[in-house]
């Protein structure tokens, strides 16, 4: 692998801590895939790279949707032949406050789709193209939230249990490949973004950094591990 430069596809890649890890792999001189669902924004997002001097590459990509993902899969394998690190990013955190019992379901519904299927698919998706090539790195982007020991706390009950199933996810498709394949899942924190709002403690900058080693694994590197600062965390 070392004489080829490494392909990267990041989903939600326009903003926060996608387009973080957009920007740092670049500068690592892999070859990047930028995923955004709005193709205005994706396509801001990589001109503001290029000002920067920084290449990368748009792609529609809409994690909700097996179609989209479908033909995201079929462009990369003919256009690349092959994908090396798989950043599951795109996210939703749709509760404000409410008990997840009293909750509207289709809360519940869109969390899931976008946080746990989202990135189900695309990993069952890209995981032949990685056997065939014997190399992955697929990062599941979780958080605290989805730790077993917050589920009695109070609030956030979706994105919780969407984080969790993602964790559970992480460990069985980890446990399930062979080969020079890793599957970890990652808490970058609470991190000043759209979604972390601006009294977060960490700058995506900084959450990008404490992610980004994961993707530079060996192959004698870990997986089926839960991640917070380089760190391993409990589930």
């Amino acid at each position: 692998m070392s004489k080829f430069r490494k392909i990267a596809l990041i989903t939600g890649g326009n903003k926060g801590i996608g387009f973080e890890l957009s920007k740092q792999l670049a500068e690592k001189n892999f070859q990047v895939l930028l995923g955004s669902r709005n193709r205005d924004r994706g396509q801001k997002a990589v001109s503001s790279l290029q000002k920067l001097g920084i290449e990368s590459s748009f792609v529609e990509l809409d994690v909700d949707n097996p179609e989209s993902i479908e033909n995201t899969v079929k462009d990369i394998q003919d256009t690349y032949g092959r994908l090396d690190v798989l950043i599951n990013n795109a996210g939703v955190y749709l509760d404000e406050g409410l008990k997840l019992s009293e909750e509207d379901p289709t809360i519940l519904e869109k969390t899931m789709r976008t946080n746990l299927l989202g990135p189900y698919h695309l990993i069952r998706s890209f995981l032949p193209l990685m056997e065939k090539n014997n190399y992955g790195r697929i990062i599941n982007i979780s958080s605290g939230y989805g730790q077993i020991d917050e589920m009695d706390d109070y609030g956030a009950g979706s994105y919780k249990l969407s984080k969790l199933a993602l964790n559970g996810l992480t460990r069985i498709l980890a446990s399930e490949v062979s080969g020079n394949i890793k599957v970890n899942a990652v808490c970058p924190g609470w991190v000043r973004t759209d979604m972390g709002g601006p009294n977060a403690s960490r700058s995506a900058e900084e959450a990008a950094s404490s992610i980004l080693w994961l993707a530079e694994l060996e192959e004698d590197g870990p997986s089926g591990g839960f991640f917070r600062n380089g760190k391993r965390i409990s589930w």
